[in-house]
């Protein structure tokens, strides 16, 4: 019941500072809902710019949360606020596809049901591919939300004002088709959070309070039944603030995008080469698919038993061919095979080993986390 009533008092903390202490993007405290921009690929800015102004208007400069490969998907959206990013998707996956946004806050949903015949129309489906459903996403069983029902999820940095991370991960297994992904930004830890930034109610509306120690994301996701995390991005957060400063002390703070893969109970993948036969939108001749692989069109790549196996069993198996080898894999540019299997995981590294001194972006459009949330 204790552990019940403290998560009851953060979603109000967190509805309050977003409704009420927040009046525009420029009183946040820090940048960790405000991450570094990345070019938006012709194909996702067309679609944004179908969105109604209503809806984008109530977005508050939160990023796109967008894998790749959507064509005829059912996507769960956690957090999906007035529904921008659902009518997105909307587009993404075509008619034959399907979208679903859950949120906590019943007035965003109504906002976004709101519009839902004028998006249809407008891209010319005869049925509604959305869905907009009302309810957290630590429950998404009391939502009506099936098991095995979708092939992706996305969470654009709302797990982390979740007080139990384990029960949104696996609520998100238990829905995933097997060979589905989470795909998901978040706010990750450099130690386990102390109780007096926990505590901290600014902290937990700026996506501090409530962030994860980033090593157990691996030991939470792997001990429900995920594969291993895969780093895709991860942008160091800083404080603006001198006195939220001294709050967290040694505590620093990341915000990085992971995919998670549900893979089915088969038998171990087997090191191979692959080659990316190109073609998916907006990726036709090159498939960044993490930290660690990049794929160009046309071009054999050896990979791991552990990359092989999300390969071959998500919905990118079509979009590869997989060539078994013997012994040893060639390494790169003249590295040991040894040291071509160090995969990146740790997010701090890869946002310190990035380019600091590439210019950050306006904050509007840039990934982030919880501004969808400030009228809360």
């Amino acid at each position: 019941m204790a552990a019940s009533r403290h998560a009851d008092e953060i979603h109000k903390a967190v509805q309050n500072y977003y409704g009420n202490v927040l009046k525009t993007s420029a009183d946040l405290q820090t940048n960790a809902c405000v991450t570094r921009a990345k070019p938006v690929p012709n194909y996702i800015r067309e679609s944004l710019q179908n969105v109604h102004e209503d809806v984008s208007s109530r977005y508050y400069g939160c990023g796109l949360t967008v894998p790749e490969r959507l064509e005829n998907c059912r996507i769960l959206d956690l957090g999906s606020g007035s529904g921008r990013d659902c009518y997105v998707l909307s587009q993404l996956v075509g008619e034959k596809g399907h979208v679903t946004g859950i949120d906590m806050t019943e007035v965003q949903v109504e906002v976004a049901k709101t519009y839902l015949g004028h998006h249809m129309e407008k891209f010319g489906f005869q049925a509604p591919n959305v869905t907009f459903l009302h309810g957290r996403i630590e429950k998404l069983a009391e939502a009506g939300i099936q098991s095995e029902s979708y092939d992706i999820v996305i969470s654009n940095c709302v797990i982390n004002l979740v007080p139990d991370k384990q029960q949104v991960l696996q609520e998100v297994y238990r829905v995933l088709k097997h060979g589905g992904e989470l795909y998901f930004s978040d706010v990750y830890a450099s130690l386990e959070v102390p109780e007096d930034i926990k505590s901290h109610k600014v902290l937990w509306g700026e996506c501090l309070g409530g962030a994860l120690y980033w090593k157990d994301l691996a030991i939470i996701a792997q001990k429900i039944g995920f594969c291993p995390p895969r780093l895709v991005t991860a942008d160091i957060v800083t404080v603006e603030n001198k006195e939220l400063e001294r709050v967290l002390g040694d505590c620093r703070f990341v915000s990085a995008t992971f995919r998670l893969f549900k893979l089915p109970k088969t038998e171990p993948a087997e090191r191979c080469r692959v080659v990316y036969n190109g073609g998916i939108m907006g990726h036709e001749k090159e498939l960044i698919f993490d930290a660690n692989f990049t794929f160009k069109e046309g071009e054999a790549v050896a990979v791991d038993e552990e990359t092989a196996a999300v390969l071959k069993n998500s919905r990118f198996a079509p979009d590869f061919l997989f060539t078994p080898v013997e012994a040893s894999l060639p390494a790169p540019q003249g590295r040991s095979e040894s040291q071509t299997k160090v995969l990146i995981r740790d997010p701090f590294k890869l946002a310190e080993d990035s380019d600091k001194m590439k210019p950050r972006h306006a904050r509007e459009g840039a990934g982030g986390c919880c501004g969808k949330r400030k009228n809360c």
